[in-house]
């Protein structure tokens, strides 16, 4: 679903140019093609950005922009590019400010939710898909170390500069993705995320197990929305507790735990 946390009208196109791999990897199927040939075709260095950046999506790039769209004039491409760069406004807001994230009222969910099922005192945590850090921070006062596993670079860079405002010297972000923790094998007594599961359900699922020590716990707080769906269905199976709460303003989620035997 499209978010609204920046104003994208007052971006110029070139914006696209701060996006990393991990991020522009996913813009098969999600944006407008025949607006993006548009664009694409008015910002020839956008095009060439994109398609040595991520040689993955190469392919499907030149077949974008091969389409035939028709005549267009500058207002089109305006307001193509308005499209497009409204389209990712949630990954601009990240390489841009993501301190606005950071400010979002869904974040504002209660930390009790989270320090309810799990002790994290004297703890090795991982907070993997770490974003601006709700969970990281929930966990870093109490814990030994939490390692802020987070593919993007500039929330990296926010969450370290978080962690130096809040005086916490036990806070790592690191680079990595749920589907590839680049720590070894039962390294962490929690490994926990924030939405991060569900798109490759068993891959995720079997990578929080490998790098969790036996006895220690995996949590996906908020973990899924309040339904009945393939994500809910797949971690009971799995031997997930689970429980519901508010995130403000977002309506009710559910938070998953199992503990590793």
């Amino acid at each position: 679903m499209a978010v609204n946390w920046i104003d994208t009208s007052k971006l110029s196109f070139n914006n696209i140019l701060l996006l990393e791999r991990v991020q522009l990897i996913w813009f098969p199927g999600w944006l407008p093609e025949k607006e993006l040939a548009i664009a694409l075709k008015a910002n020839p260095v956008v095009e060439w950005f994109l398609k040595n950046k991520c040689p993955n999506i190469k392919n499907w790039l030149d077949k974008v922009v091969s389409m035939e769209v028709g005549n267009y004039n500058k207002g089109d491409v305006h307001k193509a590019e308005q499209t497009i760069l409204s389209s990712i406004n949630d990954l601009l807001t990240y390489a841009i400010d993501p301190s606005v994230y950071d400010a979002q009222l869904f974040l504002r969910w209660d930390s009790l939710e989270l320090t309810s099922i799990v002790d994290f005192s004297g703890k090795v945590v991982a907070d993997v898909g770490a974003g601006t850090g709700k969970l990281t921070f929930i966990a870093a006062p109490y814990a030994r170390t939490v390692y802020a596993v987070e593919p993007v670079s500039n929330l990296r860079i926010y969450l370290k500069e978080k962690a130096q405002m809040k005086k916490l010297k036990n806070v790592f972000p690191v680079d990595g993705l749920i589907t590839d923790i680049l720590f070894p094998n039962d390294f962490f007594d929690v490994s926990m995320g924030g939405f991060v599961f569900g798109d490759k359900k068993e891959n995720e699922y079997r990578e929080m197990e490998r790098v969790t020590k036996k006895g220690g716990m995996i949590i996906y707080c908020p973990g899924n929305i309040d339904a009945d769906n393939d994500e809910h269905r797949f971690l009971v199976d799995k031997g997930f507790e689970w429980s519901i709460f508010e995130a403000p303003g977002d309506g009710m989620k559910r938070k998953y735990w199992k503990h590793l035997v």
